[in-house]
């Protein structure tokens, strides 16, 4: 914070001038604030943590999982093994940081895909490029996608799916989703990693070229209708695209719009 001899704009400066002078002979003006200790003492952490993260997906991209010990990341990163646990907690906690790492470093090497007219060729997009980073990233992808505990997905992971999620968003709204969003995200996520894992576990020469082009065109056709334009769309199309457009709407209580997705969800898929 600046004195008062900066900030006052009357005639107190010229005793604040005196205090300075007292407190510069005393040496005391040479103690940092402890609001520049604080800057420093973050500044050092996010250093660290950044080399600490970036030697770990070196190690990883390198060696794969197993050569991503603690011992060694310390001994890349220049840090002692005591920081790693103050940042991260734990070697899970290093691990999902370094898969988010490596997935943002990865999106950000790729030109942005803006959307377009046609949600359906936007999704085909999403998963080329989803296949392109397990094949570009073998280890990441694996640790992203393999290695947490079942039913507890990498952070990652959740948000890759959620990128997804609006993808099959915005094709309910056009009408054009046969089956409820949440079914259809989860068909064409477990299509694409199963995919991808298989292309990553098999040898490269003995890889089909065609076999990522034929998994995604029968994930789409199994979730999508022809466009609304070519064909009057039947009950749980109509169900679907309406359930996608709830959230946009407030001419209902949430009670009511709560109910009707109750019903919409029952029409959308009658075996539920």
């Amino acid at each position: 914070m600046e004195s008062e001899d900066v900030t006052a704009a009357d005639g107190t400066h010229a005793a604040n001038r005196g205090a300075s002078h007292e407190a510069n002979r005393d040496g005391s003006h040479d103690t940092p604030s402890d609001g520049n200790r604080e800057r420093d003492g973050n500044g050092a952490r996010d250093g660290n943590r950044e080399r600490i993260v970036a030697a770990a997906a070196r190690l990883l991209s390198d060696g794969g999982p197993d050569a991503v010990s603690t011992r060694a990341v310390s001994s890349a990163a220049g840090v002692q093994p005591p920081t790693i646990y103050r940042l991260f907690g734990d070697k899970q906690g290093l691990l999902d940081a370094v898969v988010a790492y490596g997935f943002t470093e990865y999106l950000s090497s790729k030109a942005v895909h803006e959307a377009s007219d046609d949600p359906v060729e936007d999704l085909r997009a999403g998963w080329d490029l989803h296949i392109g980073l397990g094949l570009a990233n073998p280890a990441l992808y694996s640790l992203m996608y393999g290695g947490h505990h079942p039913g507890v997905p990498s952070p990652a992971a959740v948000a890759a799916f959620d990128v997804l999620a609006r993808l099959i968003r915005r094709i309910a709204e056009a009408g054009r989703l046969a089956i409820p969003e949440e079914r259809a995200a989860a068909l064409v996520h477990a299509a694409g990693c199963g995919t991808t894992l298989t292309l990553i576990t098999t040898p490269e020469a003995r890889r089909d070229p065609e076999l990522s082009r034929t998994a995604r065109e029968a994930a789409i056709a199994a979730i999508t209708t022809d466009a609304p334009a070519a064909a009057e769309p039947g009950p749980v199309a109509a169900a679907v695209t309406l359930r996608a457009a709830l959230p946009r709407t407030d001419a209902l209580t949430v009670p009511e719009r709560n109910l009707l997705r109750e019903w919409l969800d029952r029409i959308a898929d009658p075996a539920r």
